[in-house]
């Protein structure tokens, strides 16, 4: 009796002894998916369901998925429209590496009418595995709207809408390469509104309209792209060239002046040359105008191109008495009078000047080799006076050879072959385009 009451007493001491011990501390485990959102449960949810979620979310976030799944799936199979159930069972799937699983779920427990933060940004993570990043950026930013508060959801979406434009940049940039204009415009209008403030979209996206035909469109992307960035030199370079098309010399003039300020440029000063002489050429008579369409031009019209071309430089070379008797009120009196004088173009011993009279590669030679006179410097004349020029029907001692070498040695005519072809009819257009490789001779651009 006394060895059992002994027994006991020892089992008592033993209990009260288990009883005052200290309990066992274990460290936290962190959670294996920190940036998954919790799914909170909204009011009126079931105390059973709210329990079981929370225990499902500890097993997964330790990645216990077979326990997780027994916790959760009975508050969906309980409640077909559970939200918490739902998202909770999307993030175990996504925990799983089964994306399309979890967007299922997650798409059961948000829509339209009912969004729910955490299936919004657990379908935002589910989209990213199934490489689709544009439809994942819209669910992250529709959870952004509702919950700014979520740790790190501003920097993902901040990141993504970064690869989601230059992603849309590149498909742009292809379509636009390839002349697929409808395919460039939409690239780049998603690009755009998932970046509205990036003025380079508004000024590429300008290009690609002015390429398909819709030069308006172009010139209202353009100045949107001055509005964000006033300094964007291809936004001016565009407006300049669009309102050249339109002839709309002083708004292009002054385009390009903005671009050439911003970045100086020898091509921006050449193409500001150009539009000027279009702006002086679109003031001058008609007739002028039209040499270009002319299939024969006449003397009249190259003394007309001379004269306009190298204005200064008639006016500053010696001038000789000239009496001209048949170009009285002729259209072309002026510059007539003005190449006759500068020693550019011969009157006739009768004192004609046979403005009518159809221009020859001949004649043409003449003029170029004479007015090289007044642009070149000496040391260019004497290197082109001596050039060794071949052309088959122009041999060393015929009268025009000196003329006709010193036009092609400066690259101002040129041979067809290895002729030159001295009594060939000269087009308006080639006469227009020998008397601007003349003038650029005397002005250093093209």
């Amino acid at each position: 009796m006394r060895r059992r009451l002994l027994v006991l007493a020892g089992g008592a001491a033993l209990a009260a002894a288990c009883a005052t011990a200290p309990p066992v501390v274990t460290a936290p485990v962190p959670p294996r998916h920190p940036e998954y959102v919790f799914p909170v449960a909204p009011p009126g949810t079931a105390r059973g369901a709210v329990e079981r979620v929370a225990r499902g979310w500890r097993y997964l976030q330790a990645d216990e998925f077979a326990a997780a799944e027994r916790e959760l799936a009975p508050v969906v199979s309980g409640n077909r429209t559970s939200a918490p159930g739902h998202a909770a069972l999307g993030y175990l799937e996504l925990a799983r590496g089964r994306a399309a699983q979890a967007l299922t779920h997650f798409e059961a427990a948000t829509g339209p009418s009912r969004p729910y933060v955490p299936a919004l940004v657990g379908r935002g993570l589910a989209l990213i595995d199934e490489r689709r990043d544009e439809d994942a950026l819209t669910s992250f930013e529709q959870a952004l709207a509702i919950d700014a508060s979520i740790p790190e959801l501003a920097e993902r979406v901040a990141t993504l809408r970064v690869r989601v434009v230059q992603d849309r940049i590149n498909r742009a940039e292809r379509a636009a390469a390839a002349g697929a204009w409808d395919e460039a415009r939409t690239a780049y209008r998603a690009a755009i509104a998932a970046s509205p403030d990036a003025a380079f979209l508004y000024r590429d996206l300008g290009l690609v309209e002015r390429q398909a035909g819709r030069p308006d469109t172009a010139l209202d992307l353009a100045t949107a792209a001055l509005r964000h960035d006033a300094g964007d030199v291809q936004a001016h370079l565009l407006i300049a060239e669009i309102q050249a098309e339109r002839n709309e010399y002083d708004l292009a003039l002054d385009a390009y002046a903005k671009a050439a300020a911003i970045e100086p440029s020898a091509n921006i000063d050449a193409a500001m040359a150009r539009l000027r002489d279009r702006r002086r050429d679109a003031a001058l008579p008609a007739e002028f105008q039209a040499i270009p369409e002319r299939p024969q031009a006449s003397r009249a019209d190259v003394a007309a191109l001379l004269g306009v071309r190298l204005s200064a430089r008639l006016s500053a070379a010696p001038q000789r008495p000239v009496v001209v008797t048949d170009v009285r009120g002729h259209w072309a009196e002026d510059w007539i009078l003005a190449v006759a004088r500068a020693g550019a173009m011969e009157v006739y011993p009768n004192y004609t000047f046979q403005p009518a009279a159809p221009l020859r590669r001949a004649d043409l030679a003449d003029a170029i080799s004479r007015a090289l006179g007044l642009v070149a410097s000496p040391s260019a004349l004497a290197t082109w006076d001596a050039a060794d020029v071949a052309a088959e029907d122009v041999p060393t001692t015929h009268l025009a050879y000196p003329a006709v070498r010193r036009a092609v040695a400066a690259g101002v005519l040129r041979l067809d072959g290895d002729e030159f072809g001295l009594l060939r009819p000269v087009s308006g257009e080639e006469a227009r385009d020998a008397v601007a490789r003349l003038s650029a001779l005397g002005t250093g651009r093209p």
